[in-house]
């Protein structure tokens, strides 16, 4: 064994010994709880909004607003972090943690301003998420045209 792979041996064996072990099914559960609840409650307002009258894509759009605002007065609020360091990929995963992605750099740069700060941090984390789904939709909506 030469000096590189003794120092990568000893370095992965030092990983090990302080890297703390992670409760994998512990946290598997808490995301497929929170996210789930996260989900119920998105079913629970659209049934709210279809009681009202509304027809079901409309009520869906207007319970996809009502969670984004949600995500990011919680996010505002300093309390979808705790809930993210909690149940992490379930509060990811559903749109909540679209809004948490998009508001949390812009209260973290706030201080920069409103160009430097809000503005140019706002999107780096959604960016591309936004240019990447509009391309794709575009995409996929050119080859659609020629399919049909």
């Amino acid at each position: 064994m030469n000096q590189t792979q003794k120092g990568k041996e000893d370095y992965k064996q030092l990983v090990e010994e302080v890297s703390p072990n992670s409760p994998i099914l512990t946290n598997c559960i808490k995301a497929f709880i929170v996210g789930g609840l996260i989900c119920v409650l998105g079913q629970f307002i659209i049934n709210i909004i279809i009681g009202y009258g509304i027809e079901k894509e409309l009520a869906g759009t207007y319970t996809t607003v009502i969670l984004v605002l949600a995500g990011v007065i919680l996010t505002g609020f300093g309390i979808y972090d705790k809930l993210g360091k909690f149940a992490g990929a379930g509060s990811i995963v559903p749109v909540t943690g679209f809004a948490n992605a998009v508001a949390a750099p812009t209260i973290e740069f706030k201080k920069e301003g409103l160009v430097l700060g809000l503005g140019a941090k706002m999107f780096i984390v959604a960016g591309p998420v936004i240019l990447y789904g509009v391309l794709s939709s575009v995409l996929v909506g050119i080859i659609y045209y020629f399919l049909k």
